[in-house]
């Protein structure tokens, strides 16, 4: 049995998504070694969160890197639409949002953590080490102190004076740390796949609401990204009857060409994202920090996980960088964090709890389920509400500001 390596850091952040590469990024430039340990090999898995909101947009412009970013290939949506009676209304306006970038850029998320890896990645003291699954933490006493992380060549240990858990909402950290979990609402249940672009399509991002289902279009340039939302069923029950039945669901509800199904050929040409709305009870113990989907798990509504992680980040960032720099990291640090991120977290969830159970009132009225979602009839009703939600959705309920001054590189 090989010995196992050891790696001594200031930080060491668990998984290399948006929250934990913006965060060893931003730790990175306040002068702060930091690692971040992925257990994939790349980036590159389909149908994750694509959505970069005006605020994410804001936080990489303040970083000097809005250009550089930009020249990605991306798509761009000023407004959010939906299908209504036959006629597409705005459902969120970004158009007067106190920022630069009025816009969501819709790229693909191994596009952007490729970006973010590499910006962090000039920094001396920034280490990214993929095909690492974390085994274990490591405590000393009450206090976390490090991780264990298994490699093709072996295991390492890595000691730190901080672990951030950014490992996704089947965050590792979390459990292995002990962490309490509170779930709300009944999950559900989100299909992706892609469908080819083709002349006479939509051509805006838009989302599709039907009699008991929705159906979601997002613009990838020469494809479609379609998500379609479950009801009143499950994925494993649709599966029972079928790929022919699962076509004729989706065509029922999308505004695309019934024959167009056809190019969903078998179920592996779909990807399942089972929706859950959970956070934690406490967000930290001493050594130890979860951020991101780790800390709280949202619904794909307004695709506002990844843009609230982003936040979390940086608020993680600006409380947290000059007492691990200088060696005082203190538990009322780690409080501040979620103090300072429960506000957003917990409105945020509490919108996305109250449009669910508008939708399934909706379902249960004989007469309303023929239409769309309450929160779509009432923005058609009053169209200065596409400027409101365009705020939420864009912005946040807390948007944060990077603070840190750079240190010479």
């Amino acid at each position: 049995m090989s010995e196992i390596v050891k790696i001594k850091t200031t930080c060491v952040i668990a998984g290399a998504g948006p929250a934990g590469l913006m965060l060893g990024f931003l730790l990175a430039r306040a002068g702060v070694d930091v690692t971040v340990v992925e257990k994939h090999a790349d980036f590159l898995r389909d149908f994750r969160g694509d959505t970069i909101h005006p605020s994410t947009l804001e936080v990489i412009d303040q970083l000097g890197l809005i250009d550089a970013f930009l020249a990605l290939p991306h798509t761009r949506a000023e407004k959010l639409s939906a299908e209504m009676g036959g006629k597409t209304i705005t459902i969120a306006d970004f158009s007067r949002l106190p920022v630069k970038n009025r816009f969501i850029a819709f790229m693909p998320q191994w596009d952007f953590l490729n970006f973010l890896a590499a910006s962090a990645q000039d920094f001396p003291n920034f280490r990214l080490i993929m095909n690492a699954e974390i085994t274990r933490v490591v405590e000393d006493g009450s206090r976390v102190s490090g991780i264990v992380a298994r490699t093709a060549e072996g295991d390492i240990q890595i000691e730190s004076d901080l672990v951030v858990g950014a490992d996704g909402r089947n965050s590792v950290i979390r459990a292995k740390a002990g962490l309490r979990v509170e779930n709300f609402g009944v999950p559900s249940e989100v299909v992706w796949m892609k469908l080819s672009k083709q002349d006479g399509d939509p051509n805006e991002v838009m989302g599709h609401a039907g009699p008991r289902q929705g159906f979601v279009l997002i613009d990838r340039g020469d494809y479609w990204q379609c998500g379609y939302v479950i009801r009143r069923t499950t994925f494993a029950q649709i599966c029972d009857h079928g790929i022919e039945a699962f076509r004729k669901m989706v065509a029922d509800v999308s505004p695309l060409p019934a024959s167009r199904m056809d190019e969903i050929r078998s179920f592996s040409d779909t990807s399942l994202l089972t929706v859950r709305i959970d956070r934690l009870r406490q967000w930290w113990r001493s050594g130890l920090i979860c951020i991101g989907d780790a800390a709280h798990a949202m619904s794909p509504i307004g695709g506002v996980g990844v843009n609230l992680a982003i936040q979390d980040a940086v608020a993680a960032a600006n409380i947290l960088s000059r007492p691990l720099r200088e060696g005082r990291l203190a538990d009322a640090d780690l409080a501040a964090v979620e103090k300072r991120r429960s506000f957003p977290t917990r409105a945020t969830q509490k919108l996305q709890l109250m449009m669910r159970s508008s939708r399934r009132a909706d379902q249960a009225n004989e007469h309303k389920r023929k239409g769309p979602p309450g929160f779509i009839r009432g923005i058609a009703r009053w169209p200065v509400l596409a400027h409101l939600s365009g705020r939420l959705i864009g912005l946040g309920f807390r948007m944060e500001r990077v603070k840190e001054p750079r240190p010479t590189r």
